[in-house]
Parts: structure tokens; C-alpha cells; sequence
């Protein structure tokens, strides 16, 4: 981690030129008048509205200055557009933090007051739509490929937090996902894709999980309809017939609210060929779990867990928010889900799949993962499963993975 500079001006930042309140406000107005859409040309003539000069040397910065303002990130585009850099984070203190392959890494800028920060959090809100103030003091958002989301005092006990996710432009395929893998994992999980099974993607914060998902799902057949419900959208798939939904926030009036298990029913109603649910985390999974018992073959979604053996204690949680006791969770579970692939963060910052599992129970009805395959074992397949995922994914594909394991390949 490093510990990198302070600034108590805000100074220091890449590439950033401070914009003059004059233009600032000329630009908002003719954003307004515009419905959002501000093109170069209109952000000069914003520029010349307001009277101030911004110099033939800062010109360029300036208006770059100002399109991170009106349409991006604003002071901290910058630090998002940095090679590598997957997140973006403020702190209770003002002082801004990236992460990357290299680990988390303090930069040398720092807002000069709590209220800056939350000013900025409120206008990140205010470009999608949604809702922050102090009756409703965090939101969840997308902007353009960022996930943003915020926490106001009082909730956030030492100033206002703002954590970014960088959304690749450009969606990685399979084989970039599985680039420091072995090289069996590819054909398993097009096996996967092309029998339309059932899966959990699952793994600790940071692992993969979506971009993993993401890229199998671009293998899909290309006659299917996949539908995808999210908190907050961040699934771009490669693929020709792709609907998403997400979620709502209460409106002023307390009102409004859509969660995910009511996107999540109206899927359902929308004829899935896929239904996919971007992270499973409250009680739509009693829906989710029901439409795979029910015809729907090839759903998928993700769920954080930090290990395989987690993964039963984070159903039946979730199950008891929808109301289902342990049992009813076990049964629905283990009958839905075909198999679990968890992802892991190595060393500088390898993400992949380590771990397939099959969901079960035992005697007394509890629900148990068994893991079939993990790399980070010695014995990286559990030969008395093996019967099992050979009716999951075939002979030919267990073969093929014994066989590179055998030969050494992890």
C-alpha cells in the first residue's frame, strides 16, 4: 500500500486544471436547456457565454476539465481513466484511494472539505436519477462504465464516502478471463454454457465474479433471450438479444422502491431463455431458485462468498430473509443448482477460478458444497465425486480434465 501525498487544497491530481465558477455555471445552464446533451462545440460556447478567458495553454484541459464535470466524474475521472485502476475510493478524510493490480494505493489528492465531497456525491446522483440527502443518506448507481456508490453522514460516521468500480470499456472474453488459469478450465465452462446448466458464480469482493459471468454469458446460443436483473446495472454482455433491469430507490415521498425479487417475477413474465440475477443478496432468491425448479435451465448469477464451504451458510441466509426455513432452502438449492465456480484474487491481483463444487445435502437435510475440484489442493480432483460431475458436464470434458491434471497443469 502506498502511502503516496497529502494535499490540503485538493492539489495534485493527473492531468486536472480547475474550473472557473463562471464557466461552470454557464455550462450547467446550457445543459439544462439541452436535456444533458452537450457536445464540444456547445461546452466552447458555453465557455465564451461566460465571459472568462481560459488561456491558449489551459484550453484543452479546461474543456476536458468540464466534460468530466457535467458528464463524468469529475474531479476524480482522472484517477478512474488510470491504466490498470479498477476502483476508486474516498474516505472519511477526504483523501482518495486506487486500486489496481498492485494493491491499494493512497494518491496525492485530497478534497478540502467534507462538503466538497458530498456535493460531489450529491451531483454523481443527480446525473442517473437518484436520490441523496439526508432522508436518504447512501445510493447505488451506474454512469456511463462506473459503478458508484455513496454513504452521508450521519450513516458514514467520519465524512462522506464515495467507492467507484471501473467497468471495462471493452469486455474481456473467455479466454482473457481465464488468461492465468489452466488451460482446461475453458472447455469445462463452455460445457457448462452449452448444457445450460445452473451455476453460482462465487468469491470474496474483488475476484471476478462478474467479469466472469459476463464472459460466459457471451457464449451463449445466439437464438436464446437472456434476461439480467441487477441492483445496480453492470453486466455488458456480448450478446445479441440481451435485457436488463434494475433496480429503483425510493422516490421524496418514500415511494417507488422496485427491488430485485419484484424484477426478478417480472423476468418470469418476460420469457427468459436465461435468467440471470447480477449478485443474489435478499429474499429474489426464493424466486430465483424456484424458476430453476421450475424449467428455467441456464440461469446463473453471482453470490460473495469467501470459500466454497461458505456458500450453504450464505443460501440459507438469504433464504431466511425470503421466509424459508433451513430445510426448504437445502431442498431448493441443491436441486436447482447444478454447480458452484468460485473465483479467487491471487498475487498481483491474478483473478480466476479455483473451485467447482456441487451443491447437496446430507442425511439430517442440511446443505453441504462438495467440492469436486480445487486447485489450491494437492489432490486437485476428488476422485469419489467424479461419477457425479460426469453426468454434470460428461465424459469427454472430465477426461480431458483429468488428463491435465495428471500432466501437471493447475
Amino acid at each position: 500500500m502506498s502511502p503516496g501525498k497529502h494535499s490540503a487544497q485538493g492539489t495534485g491530481r493527473p492531468n486536472r486544471r480547475e474550473v472557473d465558477a463562471r464557466i461552470l455555471e454557464s455550462v450547467r445552464q446550457r445543459a439544462m436547456a439541452s436535456g444533458g446533451q452537450l457536445d464540444a462545440v456547445a461546452l466552447a460556447g458555453a465557455v465564451q457565454d461566460s465571459g472568462a478567458a481560459l488561456g491558449s495553454s489551459g484550453a484543452a484541459e479546461s474543456l476536458k476539465a468540464l466534460q468530466d464535470e457535467v458528464t463524468g466524474l469529475s474531479v476524480l475521472e482522472p484517477f478512474a481513466q488510470l491504466p490498470e485502476v479498477t476502483d476508486v475510493l474516498v474516505d472519511g478524510q477526504g483523501r482518495v484511494w486506487t486500486d489496481s493490480p498492485r494493491g491499494l494505493e493512497l494518491t496525492d489528492y485530497v478534497f478540502g472539505s467534507a462538503e466538497q465531497v458530498r456535493r460531489l456525491a450529491v451531483h454523481l446522483a443527480t446525473l442517473s436519477g437518484r436520490r441523496l440527502d439526508d432522508a436518504s443518506p447512501f445510493m447505488d448507481m451506474s454512469l456511463k462504465h462506473y459503478r458508484v456508490h455513496a454513504v452521508l453522514p450521519p450513516i458514514a460516521t467520519q465524512g462522506p464516502l464515495i467507492s467507484i468500480r471501473v467497468k471495462k470499456t471493452q469486455a474481456l472474453d473467455l479466454s482473457g478471463v481465464l488468461e492465468n488459469t489452466a488451460s482446461w478450465w475453458r472447455p469445462l465452462l463452455e460445457e457448462i454454457m452449452r448444457r445450460e446448466l445452473n451455476f453460482l458464480i462465487t468469491g470474496g469482493t474483488g475476484s471476478g465474479k462478474t467479469t466472469l459471468l459476463q464472459a460466459m454469458l457471451s457464449l451463449a446460443h445466439q437464438g436464446q433471450r437472456i434476461i439480467v436483473v441487477e441492483d445496480s446495472q453492470e453486466l455488458q454482455v456480448d450478446h445479441h438479444h440481451v435485457v436488463s433491469m434494475q433496480t429503483r430507490a425510493a422516490n421524496v415521498e418514500a415511494a417507488g422502491t422496485i427491488e430485485l425479487r419484484d424484477l426478478v417475477i417480472q423476468a418470469l413474465r418476460m420469457r427468459p431463455d436465461r435468467l440471470i440475477v447480477g449478485e443474489c443478496r435478499g429474499a429474489e432468491i426464493r424466486d430465483f431458485l424456484a424458476a430453476m425448479n421450475t424449467g428455467h435451465q441456464g440461469a446463473a448469477g453471482t453470490l460473495h462468498a469467501n470459500n466454497p464451504e461458505a456458500v450453504p451458510a450464505r443460501l440459507a441466509a438469504l433464504g431466511a430473509l425470503a421466509g424459508w426455513n433451513l430445510q426448504a432452502t437445502a431442498l431448493q438449492a441443491s436441486s436447482a443448482l447444478d454447480l458452484v465456480i468460485h473465483m479467487s484474487r491471487g498475487p498481483q491481483g491474478r483473478r480466476g477460478p479455483v473451485a467447482l463444487g456441487i451443491l447437496g445435502t446430507d442425511r439430517d437435510g442440511h446443505m453441504r458444497v462438495d467440492t469436486v475440484i480445487d486447485t489450491q489442493r494437492t489432490d486437485a480432483i476428488d476422485s469419489s465425486f467424479m461419477p457425479l460431475l460426469e453426468q454434470k458436464v460428461g465424459a469427454n470434458t472430465l477426461k480431458a480434465i483429468v488428463e491435465a491434471l495428471a500432466d501437471g497443469a493447475r
